[in-house]
């Protein structure tokens, strides 16, 4: 307990003297994790677009009713269902002045379709190509009808990089972004901070009001709190069990709304070697992992209820979610039935990777207990994030625990991460009926047709289980007082347009 406690005071001296010494017109934000790459063709995490949201700005965006609206383009149409115009907003630059303009944006869509390992091709597979309509317009010729298309430009596939800098840089252009965003890239410090310039020929520069902005990596939601509390944070990520500390401090405010996101328990099923044994190859050993856990108990314990139950990637605010789809009660007895039937030794040993902060490990050691009341010997194994990511990657895992933080389409959401060959199937999972699901959801563009598309997904899916989704998460931020014009949207970005400094009272 001295420990920590000493642990806790160094990280908020060393904290508060970073802000102390920086200009008053500086924003300090909180963030949970490091970020990966600072490139939106080979980003995969959410803190990663968090600071890429400052950098570079989409075609499109969504407003608080999950409205698609323009930003770097200022309209689109569908020429016929294979063929989108997109218009480009004019008197635009990028961060190094190259002005975007169509060729601007056909470069950036062509390299997310055709570099190597891109991260967006999942999204943008669909496209055959696009081309330079005219200087400010862009076509984009599908090679099948593709509804979700504009709404995955409202994420990272809609960032657009300027031409001349990416080019230059290749790979290694996310350790120097240069996009049409705010704010231009300045310096990273891996695990510690990311910091940002304003830069002056944004074209909406009227809605930016600081010079600089600084991302301090604080795994430790804690540390977080403490350093939010003490002023050396203006805006910082809020653990659900803090929510009510914080609200209760005359001098910070929560924002909270609800997440597209979800959390969910990843099997490794066809990754390498680690994909072995009964867990990887028999859906009734996941069945019973799924049926020894309670999805309410454990968003009381770890999340103060304010996560939901859900046993799908689509969040209930969604209008593809489906109401119908059942969340499985927890079922000891027919779990333990389940291992017997499969043959497995019990207590069967299952290894959960899980990120080394509070909130994840305290969900890992709820799963540890409730899964053992089943017969499963879960040991838990806390990693750096980036340590995450890598293990997943390379397939030397078992079960991981983690989550998305969701977009605004259920394809955004769903099919890289089940699909054959998905730039996120983790798990290595393919069904040759899922896939043929999930590619019919992309043609469809009636929504109620697309949701019981999905819902037949989640039918399979969950019976499958190469994903055993847990809760729909909550997007919390704790916002100092003198902070003003921040509000928070569904996907949990920070768009940093219209925030502000008070101004002083006398």
């Amino acid at each position: 307990m001295y420990r920590f406690s000493a642990w806790l005071c160094l990280g908020l001296i060393s904290l508060a003297g970073v802000a102390q010494a920086q200009p008053t017109d500086t924003l300090h934000i909180g963030m949970r994790d490091d970020p990966d790459i600072l490139d939106p063709t080979f980003s995969r995490t959410y803190v990663g677009t968090v600071v890429m949201t400052a950098i570079c700005d989409k075609l499109f965006d969504f407003d608080a009713k999950l409205n698609i609206v323009p930003v770097l383009a200022t309209g689109y149409e569908w020429a016929d269902p294979k063929t989108l115009l997109i218009h480009v907003r004019p008197n635009v630059t990028f961060q190094d002045g190259e002005p975007l303009d169509a060729a601007a944006v056909v470069y950036t869509l062509q390299r997310d379709l055709t570099m190597n390992a891109s991260m967006r091709h999942s999204e943008v597979g669909a496209m055959d190509h696009a081309e330079v309509a005219d200087p400010m317009t862009v076509r984009v010729v599908m090679k099948q009808p593709f509804s979700p298309f504009i709404a995955t430009l409202t994420d990272r596939s809609g960032m657009m990089v300027a031409p001349k800098a990416a080019e230059a840089a290749g790979k290694d252009f996310g350790l120097h972004p240069v996009c049409a965003g705010p704010f231009r890239f300045v310096e990273r410090v891996a695990q510690d901070h990311v910091t940002l310039e304003r830069y002056p020929g944004y074209w909406d520069a009227s809605r930016i009001h600081f010079n600089r902005v600084t991302y301090q990596v604080i795994p430790d939601s804690s540390i977080r709190k403490a350093n939010l509390e003490a002023g050396a944070l203006d805006i910082a990520e809020v653990a659900p069990l803090d929510v009510d500390a914080v609200s209760h401090n005359p001098k910070l405010a929560i924002v909270s709304v609800p997440s597209l996101g979800y959390g969910a328990l990843t099997v490794n099923i066809g990754n390498g070697a680690s994909a072995k044994g009964p867990m990887a190859e028999d859906s009734r050993v996941r069945l019973a992992l799924e049926l020894s856990l309670d999805r309410d108990a454990l968003n009381s314990v770890v999340f103060a209820g304010s996560y939901v139950a859900n046993a799908q990637a689509t969040s209930p605010i969604s209008p593809l979610y489906d109401p119908a789809v059942p969340i499985p009660k927890r079922d000891v007895e027919r779990a333990k039935a389940l291992l017997k039937e499969a043959g497995v030794k019990t207590p069967f040993r299952v290894d959960l990777a899980v990120y080394n902060t509070p909130q994840a490990t305290q969900a890992g050691e709820v799963i540890q207990a409730m899964a053992a009341d089943a017969g499963f010997d879960v040991h838990v194994n806390t990693m750096e994030f980036g340590a995450v990511i890598a293990a997943t990657n390379r397939g030397d895992y078992q079960v991981t625990l983690g989550g998305w933080s969701g977009l605004l389409d259920t394809d955004s959401n769903s099919w890289s991460f089940l699909h054959t060959g998905g730039a996120l199937n983790i798990a290595h999972y393919s069904n040759p009926a899922v896939d043929s699901l999930l590619d019919q959801a992309r043609v469809a563009s009636d929504v109620p047709a697309r949701r019981a598309i999905y819902s037949q997904v989640w039918q399979q899916v969950n019976k499958d289980l190469p994903l055993i989704y847990l809760w729909t998460t909550r997007n919390i931020q704790g916002v100092s007082r003198r902070v003003d014009g921040f509000t928070l949207m569904a996907d949990g970005l920070l768009r940093l347009q219209d925030v502000r400094f008070k101004t002083a009272t006398p």
